[in-house]
């Protein structure tokens, strides 16, 4: 017998099962007969159906053949709603929060061909309003739906067809949390077709079919497209930098995971993509905050893409097919976008084909391919585009250019380059300077030095380097460069270059000046050689023609060599610069220096040898430079000589000891220079010439011997220039001067015999007998066998004058005292004597008058140069002598 308070408790829970069932079924019945009209008497809809079923127990409410429509379209404050859904089935209903706070809250909901067409409602002020969301669920499935959405102003925003849509664990996210996404979900599918999404009134996206199987998602045929054209755009919005148009055939990708601040997703591939980008001048703004998401992508790839760039007024930038790209583990947060690759990486790969680019310059590239390990760029042209740009243009083709590297990566925020080796293979073109310069600093801030280079070769090219309408012009170059080190200058001023090793070799090398050009047959050069063939500089330009050009005095050099050669060790490319050659030689050469004195004399000051060495900037030490079996010879011209003058020294040999510039640290500074050659074919000389560099005063000393000149040698420079001959013998000449850049003095001895001259008609080139004969009178033609050395001394220096100007104004005080002797008294009574004479032959008395004028003039300057009297700088003299052995000096030091 049961207990009595078991059946009361089986009859209460009767009672409530029954009241319950009573009052679903009066719910049920309420649902479907009074829900319309309630909705419609107290919501802004309509909604209809053909069965409802409502579980007050479980939430689960399933509804067919609905119908919904807004009761007012024209209200914008609200979502609008126009269609059917065929079937609807929730789960888990929150039936109080539906009633009694208008939240829809659900765990499943479940839409079977729903063909809707959904109006967004007004934006609302974000400032005064908080939005809420109506609707929470975590399951969503859509089957076989056709959906719309638009704009309150009507303008379509979102479309699809045929959609299938599965998402699990659907959470939203409030607007008011930071740095999350705003949504995420756990599996996902999606199919459909005719994809349309306008976000904006610049872009419409269209995709015509998205599936997924097993978690991948592909999609089928997306286009970008502009809703205004690119002229619009910039007007309508000028603080947008770019317009974007593009088709990409098709889109995969998988697992894609949604997580708090966290996208990620694995194998994307775009296929055949084509992509336009329109680029205005307008600055972009600044973003005021960084992204704080976090992006991984297992494996990213781009197959076949056509890729064009175009700039503000309609050209290309930019253009690239066959483009392919391959990158594994990408990885994107907010502290790597702060580095100088806003993207890390494990691997990539770069190919593409026809690459063009234009800035200043068109640069086309016939084939791409670059990895984090090499790289190779094949059929490379480059066409400057704006001549006269001042900027550096390159006008060449290059077969390739190939790179291995060591080390790729990011340290703290920072490029840390290690090259193992660069191939450039085949470059024909020209290099031309720019005239601009730029007053940017440099900044390597995101760059971790040293960048280390390990070996660099450029093959079988041909160069021009052309600065100022000056090419320097390289043929079959090849050349090698080892150990590289890059390193920043102090105060951003660029890069500073260490080289531990290279090799250069070149042929028909040649370098073009204004005047000049320059070649050399064979070119060889490495850290410890020097080696040139064949070199020659030769005028560009005639000699008349040199004279018009020229503002002042200046010499003309038609210079050869067979070969020149240098050994020792060098470093030009560091910031330690220096040169140290232990020897160089010059074979043959030949040198031929013209100057004319028809343009006006330079006034500049013309150094002397050991202060222009010592102005050299870096250490140099020659301890040894021979110059060897060579050719000097020098010609000069005045306004009134018919023809230049020529002075000629064969079998040149000349050997310096310890060239140097003062700046090399335990090396001597002393520089002794020995000199023997042929004077004018027929007459040895021997000079020994030195001066130290460190001596600031710039002493020097220089001695030498000549031998043997029959004076009819000198002829072909005293003829055409000062219109005098010359006969008889100089058996020998010895000088030994000291100088500094103030003058010259020292000894000079002078063992002559026989010696005449003649005076020539300057037209004619006849000789003028009486003429001749007065100036002989005062010339002594035999020195004797055992001559007196005479005293040079007062000789002041011209400083606008060169170095052999005043060596050679040495060698004329010599000759002057020597030839016109030391007893001045009695050469005086013999000019008087000579005077009465000529006085008598009427027919030779303007010829006389002015011999005798000429030699009165000599007479009184050697009395008061004997006499030392004189205080002031005597005046340069006008006299036949003067004209016999003055010679007027380059004004610029040789």
């Amino acid at each position: 017998m049961k207990k009595p308070w078991v059946k009361k408790l089986i009859i209460g829970l009767g009672i409530v099962f029954g009241l319950i069932l009573i009052a679903n079924l009066a719910i049920n019945i309420w649902l479907k007969t009074q829900l319309p009209d309630y909705i419609k008497k107290n919501t802004d809809y309509k909604v209809s159906y053909k069965s409802l079923n409502v579980d007050l127990g479980t939430g689960n409410v399933f509804a067919t053949g609905i119908t919904v429509n807004n009761k007012n379209p024209q209200n914008v404050n609200i979502i609008g709603f126009q269609g059917t859904i065929d079937t609807l089935k929730v789960s888990r209903l929150g039936i109080y929060d539906a009633i009694f706070n208008k939240t829809i809250s659900t765990s499943d909901i479940y839409l079977a061909k729903p063909n809707l067409n959904i109006i967004l409602a007004k934006p609302k002020d974000k400032k005064k309003e908080k939005n809420t969301t109506p609707l929470d669920f975590e399951n969503i499935r859509i089957n076989n739906g056709t959906i719309q959405v638009f704009r309150h102003t009507k303008q379509k925003f979102f479309s699809v067809n045929d959609l299938d849509l599965m998402v699990e664990n659907l959470q939203m996210t409030e607007e008011s949390v930071q740095d999350k996404l705003p949504f995420v979900f756990d599996q996902y599918s999606i199919k459909g077709t005719n994809f349309f999404f306008q976000p904006d009134n610049i872009y419409t996206l269209k995709i015509n079919k998205i599936t997924t199987t097993n978690g991948q998602v592909s999609i089928n045929n997306l286009q970008i497209d502009p809703i205004i054209d690119f002229e619009n755009f910039k007007k309508i919005y000028p603080n947008k930098k770019q317009l974007i148009s593009a088709t990409i055939q098709k889109i995969d990708f998988k697992d894609v995971v949604l997580k708090d601040n966290k996208v990620s997703l694995t194998n994307a591939t775009f296929q055949n993509p084509n992509i336009l980008i329109y680029t205005t001048n307008a600055i972009p703004e600044k973003v005021k905050k960084p992204l704080n998401f976090e992006l991984n992508l297992g494996d990213f790839k781009l197959n076949n893409a056509v890729i064009q760039v175009n700039k503000p007024d309609g050209n290309k930038l930019l253009f690239a097919k066959d483009v392919n790209l391959n990158v594994k583990n990408i990885e994107f947060n907010k502290e790597i976008s702060a580095e100088m690759i806003p993207l890390r990486y494990k691997d990539f790969s770069f190919s593409g084909k026809d690459i063009y680019f234009s800035n200043h310059q068109d640069m086309k590239f016939g084939s791409v391919s670059l990895s984090p390990k090499k790289g190779d760029i094949r059929n490379i042209s480059v066409i400057p585009k704006e001549m006269g740009s001042g900027k550096t243009t390159m006008k060449l083709k290059a077969n390739q250019i190939a790179f291995n590297i060591n080390k790729w990566e990011i340290v703290d925020k920072k490029l840390n380059l290690d090259v193992k080796d660069v191939l450039v293979n085949q470059v024909d073109g020209t290099i031309t300077a720019g005239t601009i310069k730029s007053n940017k600093k440099s900044d390597f801030n995101g760059i971790q030095f040293p960048i280390l280079v390990k070996n660099v070769t450029l093959k079988n090219s041909n160069l021009t380097y052309d600065s100022k309408n000056q090419p320097l012009q390289f043929r079959d170059l090849n050349a090698t460069i080892k150990d590289i080190e890059l390193t920043e200058k102090p105060k951003n001023e660029g890069l500073a270059v260490k080289v531990k090793d290279y090799k250069l070799t070149t042929k028909n090398f040649a370098y073009k000046t204004k005047f000049y050009n320059m070649t050399v047959a064979a070119l060889a050069i490495d850290k410890n050689k020097i080696k040139l063939d064949q070199f020659a500089m030769k005028p560009l330009v005639s000699r008349t023609q040199f004279i018009r050009m020229i503002p002042v005095e200046s010499d003309l050099y038609d210079l050869k060599a067979n070969q020149l050669t240098a050994v020792g060790n060098w470093d030009l490319f560091s910031e330690s610069k220096f040169l140290h050659a232990t020897n160089v030689t010059i074979l043959s050469a030949n040198a031929n220096i013209f100057r004319s004195k028809i343009p006006a004399d330079d006034p500049k000051e013309k150094l002397l040898y050991s202060r222009l060495l010592r102005n050299i900037k870096i250490p140099m030490f020659i301890d040894l430079l021979q110059l060897k079996n060579s050719v000097l010879e020098y010609e000069e011209d005045t306004p009134k000589s018919s023809g230049p003058g020529k002075l000629t020294f064969t079998d040149f040999n000349m050997n310096v000891k310890n060239l140097n510039s003062a700046k090399m640290k335990g090396k001597p500074t002393q520089v002794d220079i020995k000199i023997d050659c042929t004077f004018m074919k027929t007459s040895p000389l021997s000079v020994n010439w030195g001066f130290n560099t460190a001596d600031q005063s710039d002493r020097f000393t220089i001695a030498g011997k000549l031998n043997n000149i029959p004076a009819v040698a000198l002829n072909a420079f005293v003829v055409p220039y000062m219109s005098v001959t010359a006969t008889g013998t100089i058996q020998e000449m010895l000088f030994n001067f000291k100088g500094n850049p103030k003058g010259i003095g020292g000894t000079f001895n002078l063992k002559h015999k026989d010696l005449k001259v003649s005076i020539l008609d300057k037209d004619s080139k006849k000789k003028k007998g009486v003429l001749s004969a007065v100036v002989n009178i005062f010339v002594k033609s035999d020195s004797g066998k055992f001559p007196e050395s005479v005293t040079v001394e007062n000789v002041e220096r011209d400083p606008t004058k060169s170095f052999f100007n005043l060596f050679w104004k040495g060698i004329e005080e010599g000759l002057k005292k020597t030839l016109i002797g030391i007893d001045i008294d009695k050469t005086k009574k013999t000019v008087e004597k000579t005077k009465e004479t000529v006085k008598e032959v009427k027919n030779t008395v303007k010829d006389v008058k002015a011999s005798v004028k000429e030699a009165e003039k000599d007479i009184s300057k050697a009395v008061q140069t004997n006499r030392k009297t004189e205080t002031e700088k005597p005046k340069e003299k006008k006299g036949i002598f003067r004209k016999i052995f003055n010679k007027k000096e380059n004004p610029e030091t040789k």
